[in-house]
């Protein structure tokens, strides 16, 4: 394998190329500042703007979504695995039907693997630019997204219609939609009704774990973080790791699944079918099934990545809110 050929298989993180109009409140004053990232997999995208960087379907899609302080995404839920990562930043997360059902701040290096079938938004609340990176489960992510009706509501007021295909028109550019075609229906009071709001104290114990309690657990071998067996028991069809420079096997091994490596501090040298590069913070390298490859440290100091590791189970959901 060629350095072309590696590079082609690594997203850098400035090289992300966002889409501005990716959503339904893309117009609607407090989240029109946000910008989505489609690295691997479709997304879940309601726009044909967005650009997809590596196009494999491996069973899960990887994301990222970058805010502006003060800039939220709004309320929406998941048939499938929804898990962040925060990259930069500080982060509010918060759920229910209005969004005041519970909510759970993160900051740099903390992860929140999502209950299923909630209604859930997030706001950058920090001081800069931040970033989170996402790992959303089956290949058609989109196909499991839901908008609070209140959402839709508003954003119609501000331009954007969302079709019951899926598909955003924008009034502001002269789009309407087909004929044949019908605006996206509401969710009805006897559907919302049906909608769990689960308290912080049912979510937070068994979908939240905090950056420093990984670094601690990842001594000696990975952290097992998402899984059948992990810290945050689940199979939404993939598995996720948490790596150090103290739980790091440098010896090379063959992927048998696709692999993705997310760092998160420090610089990792990768060793990969005889070519070396080095992957930074931000970074996202898509290893395909049968590679061989070794990871390093490449300098002193704080080193820590996300692993996440694609398997056979389904694309979940395993755990929702309702299910307690």
């Amino acid at each position: 394998m060629n350095t072309l050929n590696i590079e082609s298989r690594i997203v850098r993180y400035g090289d992300l190329q966002p889409c501005r109009t990716a959503f339904i409140d893309a117009h609607t004053p407090g989240s029109d500042q946000k910008e989505n990232f489609t690295i691997l997999g479709g997304g879940v995208s309601e726009s044909a703007d967005q650009h997809v960087h590596i196009q494999d379907t491996p069973g899960f899609n990887i994301g990222a979504a970058g805010q502006p302080p003060r800039c939220r995404n709004s309320l929406h839920s998941h048939t499938t695995a929804e898990v962040f990562f925060v990259l930069k930043g500080r982060w509010r997360f918060f759920w229910g039907r209005y969004g005041d059902a519970g909510e759970v701040v993160l900051d740099e290096g903390d992860i929140f693997n999502i209950p299923t079938g909630i209604f859930r938004g997030f706001e950058n609340i920090g001081t800069d630019y931040g970033m989170i990176m996402a790992v959303l489960g089956g290949d058609d992510a989109g196909g499991g997204v839901t908008w609070a009706p209140q959402v839709i509501t508003d954003a119609a007021e501000h331009g954007l219609v969302l079709a019951e295909t899926g598909r955003l028109y924008d009034s502001k550019k002269g789009e309407k939609l087909p004929d044949g075609v019908n605006p996206m229906p509401l969710l009805s009071e006897k559907e919302l009704s049906t909608i769990p709001e689960p308290s912080v104290d049912e979510v937070l114990p068994n979908h939240v774990a905090r950056y420093w309690d990984l670094m601690a657990m990842a001594r000696g071998k990975p952290a097992n973080v998402i899984g059948e067996h992990a810290l945050l028991k689940d199979k939404p069809g993939f598995d996720m790791q948490f790596l150090t420079r103290g739980s790091l096997d440098t010896t090379e091994q063959t992927t048998e699944y696709h692999e993705i490596l997310m760092p998160m501090r420090g610089h990792w040298k990768l060793h990969w079918d005889g070519v070396t590069t080095v992957l930074n913070p931000g970074d996202t390298c898509a290893l395909p099934p049968g590679s061989r490859y070794s990871l390093e440290p490449s300098m002193t100091g704080e080193a820590s990545l996300y692993r996440v590791i694609g398997n056979d189970d389904p694309a979940g959901p395993t755990w929702s809110a309702d299910q307690r």
